[in-house]
């Protein structure tokens, strides 16, 4: 006979057993004791929380014979019935494989029927957010007059797929993930009461492994006892999960700090080889850099498995990293976690993610052009994406000239606090051109405006098109002004990364570094009609001046001139 899953030998039957919902159980036992006994109850949250064991806790405590503030007393014939699993008026349903009207009308007509040893009919319905619509409508009437027998106690992991007629016809209790303490403290137990060899870092790192899931741990525990007979160590759980070594994810964080990338490869790559699996270590990362984000910020929080020890390295780590970086980090590592699934290089993510890390916390500043500043040329401009420019040791950088005191003119931003929250982003910090001198004027950008365009064309197809709505309208010191006609089109175009690729592309034409502010303007704003800027056609299509209402959208205008298409006119 196979032996019985830890999870299930040892499963809570008492409500003082159930770790981590005090909030659910202390109402169920005044319930008991006050005889304020719902008809229905909706127990929701994540999967291993304790939902079906609960819900069984109260079909026992609802019929146990003992006196209201022993329920369940484990003793009676009730309770021993509902521990052995053979207790008739105890009806589970699994909602996954029953989920057509005709399983709940077949329940609707069975519920009127009486008790058959016990006080009350309790039906669990499991997973019942995979009912289906008609099923729910079904189940309504019964689940609003109900008979006086019967008790529904419904569970589901997804709560806002219940139809909101089931919901305010239930007592919604919401379980919550169980804190890493609470298993340790459960797993402890049980390892004393089966006999299972572990310590408490041992322990600790299942726990972790669960991620708030009771039930994970548990089967993990049991996976592990079965791994090594003599004693669990914390290279066992590594080996039998696939997880990384502390010491690697020190490692590959170190070579994060130093910006060094095939020290990280090689260090992720080794991990891989010694069969990590790329998912659990893409977790340990995003886990590890988390609490550097947490020590960054001086929030007064740490994760409880770093240890006293630990901190000051982490501390040091911590404050090597700017903080914008690391908080992309994080992002880059726990997307990569949810990649990492399977493919043909399952540490490809992984790596990818490391790198990119690298490489965007390094400062983009555009390359000097090697023709002459826009208003003196009108040579071709480069369509590549500007590299990043370091200055040499031997050359002094230019000093910027004095801001305009124009009340119009935009203030320079606040740089970030260390260790505060950053109220609004730091300026980048360019080491190639000047800023701009105010010796650009919108005429001649005007001029120029197809070289814009058609540098924007190979960045982003979608932000040239929404180019083509505006025009410049006043150069104030290094801020270009542009005016659009219409606010979709500003919105866009003031996105960051949009925002940055036109002050990119203006920067390498212009010879100086200009910001870009994006304003509404009308036809009276600039002194003349408004008008479109555009690049010439490929195929040197015009379009007709019936069409120009048409035209006039960015998007269909960049279908006519650069695809060759055509605008048909539908007739009355």
């Amino acid at each position: 006979m196979a032996v019985q899953a830890l999870y299930r030998r040892w499963r809570p039957r008492t409500f003082d057993e159930v770790v981590g919902q005090e909030h659910v159980v202390r109402t169920l036992r005044n319930a008991l004791t006050s005889g304020r006994i719902h008809h229905a109850y909706l127990l929701a949250g994540p999967r291993g929380t304790g939902k079906t064991t609960t819900a069984r806790l109260l079909a026992k405590a609802v019929n146990c014979l003992a006196p209201a503030d022993q329920r369940p007393c484990n003793e009676c014939a009730i309770c021993q019935a509902v521990n052995e699993g053979r207790l008739i008026d105890l009806i589970e349903i699994d909602a996954a494989s029953n989920t057509g009207v005709d399983n709940v009308r077949e329940l609707r007509e069975r519920v009127s029927f009486r008790p058959n040893e016990a006080r009350y009919k309790v039906y669990v319905i499991d997973e019942v957010h995979m009912l289906s619509t008609s099923a729910f409508n079904a189940l309504l009437k019964t689940l609003e007059e109900p008979p006086p027998h019967a008790i529904f106690v419904l569970a589901t992991t997804e709560p806002h797929k219940i139809p909101v007629t089931v919901l305010s016809r239930c007592q919604r209790f919401d379980f919550r993930r169980i804190p890493v303490d609470d298993i340790v403290g459960r797993l402890e137990w049980l390892a004393e009461q089966d006999g299972i060899r572990a310590g408490r870092d041992v322990l600790a790192l299942v726990a972790r492994q669960a991620t708030g899931s009771m039930r994970d741990a548990e089967s993990l525990l049991d996976q592990l006892a079965s791994y090594d007979e003599s004693g669990i160590t914390v290279a066992d759980v590594h080996a039998a999960l696939g997880t990384g070594a502390g010491e690697t994810i020190v490692q590959v964080t170190d070579a994060l700090v130093e910006g060094n990338v095939g020290q990280g490869l090689e260090i992720i790559n080794r991990a891989m080889d010694q069969g990590a699996d790329p998912r659990q270590f893409a977790r340990q990362m995003v886990e590890y850099l988390r609490a550097l984000l947490l020590l960054r910020l001086e929030s007064g929080f740490l994760p409880p498995y770093i240890s006293e020890d630990m901190r000051p390295q982490l501390e040091t780590q911590a404050s090597a990293f700017p903080l914008r970086a690391l908080a992309r980090a994080v992002r880059l590592f726990n997307r990569a976690a949810a990649e990492a699934k399977g493919g043909w290089q399952p540490q490809l993510p992984l790596e990818m993610a490391f790198i990119e890390a690298i490489f965007s916390s390094e400062p983009q500043a555009p390359a000097p052009p090697a023709q002459s500043a826009l208003p003196a040329s009108h040579a071709p401009s480069s369509t590549g994406r500007t590299a990043s420019v370091k200055s040499s040791s031997s050359a002094a950088p230019r000093p910027a000239p004095a801001r305009s005191a124009s009340p119009s003119a935009p203030q320079p931003r606040p740089a970030p606090q260390a260790g505060g929250a950053v109220v609004r982003e730091a300026e980048p910090v360019y080491d190639g051109p000047p800023p701009g001198d105010g010796s650009l004027t919108p005429d001649v950008l005007r001029s120029r405006w197809p070289e814009v365009l058609n540098a924007l064309r190979p960045r982003n197809l979608s932000l040239e098109a929404l180019m083509r709505a505006c025009e410049p309208v006043a150069v104030e010191g290094d801020v270009v002004v542009l005016g659009f006609t219409h606010d979709f089109h500003r919105g866009k175009v003031e996105e960051e990364k949009n925002k940055r690729d036109v002050e990119d592309v203006l920067t390498s034409l212009a010879g100086q570094r200009y910001r870009v502010r994006c304003v509404l303007s009308g036809p009276g704003d600039t002194g003349e009609t408004p008008r479109r800027v555009r690049s010439t056609p490929a195929g040197g299509k015009v379009v007709s001046s019936a069409e120009q209402i048409v035209v006039d959208d960015p998007v269909v205008r960049t279908a006519v001139e650069d695809l060759g298409a055509q605008i048909v006119q539908g007739h009355q």
